[in-house]
């Protein structure tokens, strides 16, 4: 394992930033996108999925060494993401799953109590669960102790490229919950993707702001490049912010000033 590991389900990760398939204009762009970013993990929506089609089937745009990481996008109850997870296990999706359960028309905001139910029975199955909420302390510890697997908290709501407004909350996640925390859902820009990391996030996902930008392709590796950066910064150790300026060479003493 490398000095600065991340393992999710067993599985060792070179890359901290995971991918979309969702809202590209060409689902054909996907691998580059994947090749752009160093992307390992990539989410899609299970009932984008369809194995029987002979065309137009987005599983034929995800390259072979990627992790699946499919979701239970469209439940609206912990019972049926656990339907929605279980057939994606079936279909040789896997055993990952991020579970979205989002009864909320109007913000789409993720249901805390019906994740929770979906996560302890998903992890009792064997599932590497990763579940998808609000940056909810409660609800976070919660999840940890179904047996998730990582907690995801969104940055905005989701597919709004607002940024990262729960700023403060997922703080408070990265200080309480040793789980890794993967922020989900309104990153916008790289910027803010290396915001979070340098905050202390585990990973990030981005999916909206890459598929929607004017050149995916190049916005991917923007992306890539940003998350390492904040990566680095974390474990580099930002110095602390002061009030008063703090000049960096010596005032007094020169050409005989004091």
């Amino acid at each position: 394992m490398s000095e600065d590991s991340f393992i999710i389900g067993g599985r060792e990760l070179s890359s901290r930033l995971f991918t979309g398939t969702g809202k590209y204009g060409d689902d054909a762009v996907i691998p580059d996108v994947c090749a752009a970013s160093g992307s390992e993990v990539i989410t899609v929506a299970l009932r984008r999925v369809d194995l029987d089609a002979a065309t137009g089937n987005v599983m034929d745009h995800i390259p072979d060494h990627m992790q699946l990481l499919p979701n239970t996008s469209g439940a609206r109850t912990a019972d049926e993401a656990v339907r929605i997870a279980r057939l994606a296990r079936a279909m040789g999706c896997g055993d990952w799953i991020k579970i979205e359960v989002i009864s909320d028309n109007r913000y789409l905001l993720p249901d805390g109590f019906e994740t929770v139910k979906a996560t302890e029975i998903l992890a009792k199955e064997g599932f590497v669960v990763l579940p998808y909420v609000n940056a909810d302390l409660y609800v976070a510890k919660a999840l940890a102790d179904a047996g998730a697997a990582a907690v995801m908290p969104l940055g905005a709501p989701i597919g709004t490229n607002r940024g990262l407004k729960t700023r403060e909350m997922v703080r408070i996640l990265i200080e309480e919950i040793e789980l890794p925390i993967i922020v989900d859902a309104g990153i916008g820009r790289p910027s803010e993707a290396c915001e979070a990391m340098e905050m202390g996030a585990d990973a990030v996902l981005v999916n909206t702001a890459i598929a929607t930008a004017a050149d995916p392709v190049r916005m991917a590796a923007a992306f890539g490049d940003a998350v390492r950066a904040g990566r680095e910064a974390y474990l580099a150790g930002p110095g602390a912010k002061r009030v008063l300026a703090d000049a960096s060479s010596p005032l007094t003493g020169f050409l005989g000033g004091r």
